[in-house]
């Protein structure tokens, strides 16, 4: 099949479909290897990326979507949704951080990162869809856990969680402070690594 057919059929699926749809539907439904799609979905990535072109496709682990381009965002949303544009304090957003590099997490656990209450952060952000309930934690009093959504994904740019920035790295200074080093070349990585360790996290218990 002609690459060019190929293209206009996945695009009428995507918009079609208005959500994610997954990879395995687009293979059966094109009924070619995974190879030629992914080399297909590539090129309609870059083909989006003109200025002049105003949605890019996007992947989300396993999925394709078709979204607008995040800086038309101011555009759209007066048209689309009527309600106050969501806003995410820092704290908000400390606590979404912290969800997204610990899945599963409790909200004690949360809390204990923070030092603060979180329930007015994980509501919020429940609220919004960036974080769902993960299950239940086999400690005592069963509490809930929480892991970021689809949606987290899509509204931060990343395909997977995989894809998140790497933690800074810490050491203790004379005075058993902890010394974050924001930004480290790969030279110094090497001759650091050593005394240089991820920030802790808390251990639970049982």
């Amino acid at each position: 099949m002609d690459i060019n057919h190929l293209k206009a059929i996945i695009e009428a699926i995507l918009f079609s479909a208005g959500r994610q749809v997954e990879k395995k539907e687009l293979l059966l439904a094109l009924e070619i290897n995974e190879n030629d799609l992914d080399t297909v979905i590539s090129s309609m990535q870059e083909e989006y990326k003109n200025e002049n072109c105003g949605i890019e496709l996007i992947k989300i682990d396993n999925s394709y979507q078709l979204c607008s381009k995040p800086d038309l965002y101011e555009y759209i949303y007066p048209v689309l949704d009527k309600r106050t544009k969501p806003n995410l304090s820092n704290a908000a957003l400390e606590t979404l951080a912290i969800i997204a590099y610990n899945p599963k997490i409790t909200r004690a656990e949360i809390e204990s990162i923070r030092g603060v209450s979180a329930d007015a952060c994980v509501y919020k952000l429940l609220e919004y869809g960036l974080i769902e309930e993960a299950g239940k934690i086999d400690l005592p009093g069963k509490p809930m856990s929480y892991k970021t959504t689809n949606e987290f994904l899509k509204m931060f740019g990343y395909a997977s969680l995989n894809d998140l920035p790497e933690l800074p790295r810490y050491k203790l200074d004379e005075n058993h402070q902890i010394v974050v080093d924001e930004i480290l070349d790969e030279n110094k990585l090497d001759i650091d690594k050593e005394g240089k360790v991820e920030a802790p996290m808390p251990e639970r218990e049982g």
